[in-house]
This record gives structure tokens, sequence and C-alpha cells, in this order.
């Protein structure tokens, strides 16, 4: 499928590919829509296999936010960039400056923020070359580290879907399985254990793992089987497309409520998978719009 028939599917309006070979950087900016204000995104750096996942996950993305924005009632529209490569071998103050360049080149039609593998410190460097960018250290006026509040949002989503199904919002000794411990991961298991939840936790580094056992004893699932764990509330917090033709059939939980953006590998066929399941779907652009 070609970039426009990406486009036009997902109704963009823009696509800015970006590219410095000096620095290292390759990026791709999608701007969805801007009916209702410029478009608000995070910059996403991640080691896409190829360029065409790198594309089709920013437009969807992008699209994602486009949503956030509008059910939150602010005016602002829905973008995303990402930036291709590994940030532990690439990242740099030029590569994020320059990044930054090309942000300001859009005289404002795209506001850019934190995201995967980008850091409140890494927003300082590009703050250093446009304007057009949120989410820097509380000590020069922004907001800091979203993980949070996205969190909270997201135990309060969980929190009212509970309650749809069961008629209580009370999450003590429901069973919920956090799939992903990063930072929101993190902040979510914090505040279920605060409130007396059985919880399961898997992730792909044992470190991330070993320290929420410690720290929130939580029992760890095999990232292999994850979704084949019997839970009430599964909550997806890493990346997108893990509901799919192949795990649908294996979920074992009521009601699927996590902070990770486009959940469904493909969003008619799986919501449909979902419903004839049985299983209660709080969707993503509502339940982490907080982030």
């Amino acid at each position: 499928m070609t970039p426009f028939t990406l486009m036009q599917e997902l109704g963009h309006q823009q696509v800015v590919f970006c590219h410095d070979e000096a620095v290292g950087l390759r990026s791709i900016i999608a701007i969805h829509d801007t009916t209702l204000g410029p478009a608000l995104g995070g910059v996403r750096f991640w080691p896409y296999a190829s360029e065409e996942e790198a594309l089709v996950d920013v437009l969807r993305l992008s699209r994602g936010m486009t949503y956030k924005a509008a059910i939150s009632g602010l005016n602002l529209g829905g973008g995303k960039a990402v930036i291709i490569g590994d940030p532990l071998q690439i990242k740099s103050e030029a590569l994020l400056r320059r990044f930054g360049q090309f942000v300001e080149s859009l005289g404002g039609r795209y506001i850019t923020a934190e995201d995967m593998g980008v850091s409140v410190r890494d927003m300082e460097y590009i703050r250093m070359e446009t304007t057009y960018v949120t989410g820097l250290p509380e000590e020069m006026g922004g907001s800091g580290d979203p993980s949070p509040v996205t969190a909270y949002g997201v135990y309060l989503g969980m929190k009212a879907a509970w309650k749809k199904l069961t008629g209580t919002d009370s999450l003590k000794g429901v069973k919920v399985l956090v799939q992903g411990l990063g930072k929101v991961g993190m902040a979510l298991v914090e505040r279920l254990h605060a409130e007396g939840a059985q919880i399961y936790a898997t992730d792909l580094s044992a470190a991330q793992l070993e320290a929420a056992q410690a720290q929130y004893g939580v029992h760890p699932v095999s990232p292999d089987s994850w979704f084949a764990h019997p839970v009430d509330i599964l909550a997806p917090c890493a990346r997108g497309g893990i509901l799919n033709a192949e795990t649908i059939p294996q979920l074992r939980c009521a009601v699927i409520a996590g902070s990770a953006n486009n959940q469904l590998a493909d969003e008619k066929a799986d919501s449909y998978r979902l419903m004839d399941r049985g299983i209660l779907y709080a969707p993503d652009f509502l339940i982490n719009a907080g982030g």
C-alpha cells in the first residue's frame, strides 16, 4: 500500500519525511486533522523493522491523537512523530535538535511532546530549536513526565469499566494483569497496589519485573503467554496491535482497559471478535487521553 493510499484510508492531511544523514536522523511527522486546532502528539523513538512499519505506526498514532483531543474537549488536532532507530544507540543532542528544527519549520501546525524512547530531558534539546513543544521539565515551567497522569486516567477508566460490568468500581481483590512495566505501567501498578488489587504483570525486561515484584508484590507472568492468563482485567500498557486474530480467542479476561495505543490490530474485525467473546473493551483513545 502506498503512502498516499494509507493517508487517504486514515484521513490524513499531511505527512512529512525528515532526514539528516549527518546526525543519523530519519523521522516521519504525521498530521491527521487540524479542524479543532494545531496537531498535538508526542515523538516516538523506536527501532522499527522497516520504514513501512514506522509509517503505519505514525499514521495510526496521529489519528488516535485526533480522537483523544476531540473526546477531551480540547481545541487541538491530532499529530504524531516517529524517529527510526534504537534510542540507546543513536540518540544524541544533535539528532534531537535537528528534529526540533523540522518541527519548527511546520510553523505550529504540529506540537511535539514526549513518547516512548524520549525523556522529559530530551524535550529540553528539542526546545532549543522550536517553541512548538510541550511536556518540558517542571523547572522550565512545563508539566514534566506525563506518565503518572496517563496512569491515573487509565486507573479511573478501569474502575468505570469494572463498575459497568459488576456494579461496583472497587478493585480490591480484583485480578489485574498489566502487560508492560514502563513508566505508565509502573504508575498504574502503584495505584492498583494501593487499592488492594491482585496484580499480575509481564514485561520483556526481567529487571523491571523483578522491581515490580519487590516493590508491589506482583505475580510474574511469561511474556509469551500473558494473553491466555486467567484474570478479571487485562491492562495492555506496551506497544499496539496486541489484540488480534491470534490472541483474542485465547483471552481469559472480562475487561480490557490499558494505556497502549492502537491495541486492536484490525479495528473493525477485532472489535467484533471482542464483542463475540463478551469482553468489555475500554477504547484506548479514551482511557489513555490523559497522556
